[in-house]
């Protein structure tokens, strides 16, 4: 009998184990819960503009035709978040999406700065009337001036640039044979104001003096070069140019301005390209 109330009153008693379990859960649920709580006010605290705010823009770079108060501005309206919250990427985009603008970086520096480092685009001929091309002979619309740009610089830039025309996609063909032939017409006081490119890729040429060069498609070069070796002697005319027609194997014709066209050529052969 007295063994049966021993082994009774064992049973009865709580397992240690049984009872730390759901209490060490509660404690770990509650720190847990602590934690979470605590990292999402310190995201509302960093994500707080008036706490942390965005104070300082500093844009770099060798600037001449972009208007940098209003990429500041910009900058600024885009972003609204405090210094933690503006997404660099977001910036870089928005950024180089300005007509003279060719490539920039962007970093933050803590506590509130943002660094901009800016390259512009260097125009080097006009595309087509609407359009400028860059050094390497990529488009871009720098012709219109809005509020990104300096516009005084810009319409200065314009004025001192070549024209350049042709079908689409001959942007780096065109610009090639430019600076050819700029370098072949250095020695002979000539300089190119307009090229021109037709659908057929045939080159025609207008010098700054106003005489028209009829190139054709082939050997650009080479005719171009008899050009350069005939020029002394046709200025010695004392007469006004129109155009030469290059378009021959060996010789070329002139056509005078108040005068019908003379032929000057060791052939009549004319290639018509």
């Amino acid at each position: 009998m007295t063994k049966e109330l021993v082994t009774s009153n064992q049973s009865t008693e709580p397992d240690p184990d049984k009872v730390a379990l759901p209490i060490g859960l509660s404690v770990f649920a509650l720190v847990i819960a602590g934690l979470f709580f605590g990292l999402y006010k310190s995201y509302v605290w960093l994500q707080d503009e008036q706490r942390l705010p965005v104070q300082d823009i500093v844009i770099s770079g060798d600037i001449k035709m972009l208007n940098t108060d209003y990429l500041d501005g910009l900058v600024r309206q885009q972003n609204t978040g405090s210094f933690f919250a503006i997404d660099v990427n977001q910036v870089h985009t928005l950024v180089e999406q300005q007509p003279w603008v060719f490539s920039a970086s962007i970093r933050k520096r803590w506590p509130s700065s943002l660094y901009i480092h800016v390259v512009e685009q260097q125009a080097v001929a006009r595309w087509n009337e609407d359009l400028l091309l860059n050094k390497n002979g990529t488009s871009f619309d720098g012709i219109s001036v809005g509020p990104s740009t300096n516009k005084k610089a810009v319409e200065a830039l314009q004025d001192n640039l070549v024209n350049l025309f042709g079908p689409g996609g001959s942007e780096t063909t065109a610009l090639t044979g430019y600076k050819t032939m700029r370098t072949l017409l250095g020695g002979s006081g000539e300089a190119i104001s307009q090229l021109s490119l037709n659908e057929r890729f045939a080159w025609t040429v207008q010098l700054e003096s106003g005489i028209n060069l009829n190139i054709g498609r082939q050997e650009y070069i080479k005719r171009l070069q008899r050009f350069i070796d005939v020029y002394p002697l046709l200025k010695k005319e004392k007469k006004a140019i129109n155009y030469i027609d290059l378009r021959y194997d060996t010789g070329l014709a002139v056509g005078w301005a108040d005068a019908f066209p003379i032929v000057q050529a060791e052939t009549d052969n004319n290639t018509n390209n």
